[in-house]
């Protein structure tokens, strides 16, 4: 657990240089970089989620994957106001995922540089369903979900 959650931050402290430098152009470079999964407005809360396969994580920041590590997939998700478009950074977050067979696995979603995210087992083929309740500073419970397809 230790090492996934080094690994985890290992990765988001070094690809944050990547995420400034994109923002400096205007974003044009970040959306190349990122993988939009799916969007939507939640009682005024701007929700985007991205996932990316850990190798390609990896690869983006020049290092090589850590052997032992079971988790295949990064799920990350960004608050902003959907009026004024600010950044949400502070508060609780929790995805539940529904694997193809019908297990699940649950992780409260760390921090990070802006967005929230934790690394997911998406090994086999199919279809996902990723469902977060996110509970951002002073105010309610609210809930996305989407579907996701591994081929």
């Amino acid at each position: 657990m230790k090492k996934l959650i080094a690994v985890t931050a290992a990765i988001f402290a070094l690809s944050y240089p990547l995420f400034a430098s994109a923002m400096e152009h205007g974003g044009h470079a970040m959306e190349h970089k990122t993988n939009v999964a799916h969007e939507e407005v939640v009682e005024g809360v701007k929700a985007t989620f991205n996932v990316q396969t850990m190798a390609d994580a990896m690869k983006d920041m020049g290092m090589e994957m850590p052997k032992g590590v079971k988790e295949t997939h990064h799920i990350s998700v960004s608050f902003k106001d959907a009026k004024s478009g600010k950044a949400l950074t502070d508060g609780t977050v929790t995805i539940k995922v529904q694997n193809p067979d019908k297990s699940t696995q649950v992780k409260e979603l760390m921090g990070m540089q802006g967005h929230f995210g934790a690394d997911f087992e998406l090994s086999k083929n199919g279809k996902y369903g990723v469902m977060c309740k996110f509970q951002l500073k002073g105010g309610k419970t609210r809930q996305a979900k989407f579907w996701y397809q591994v081929k």
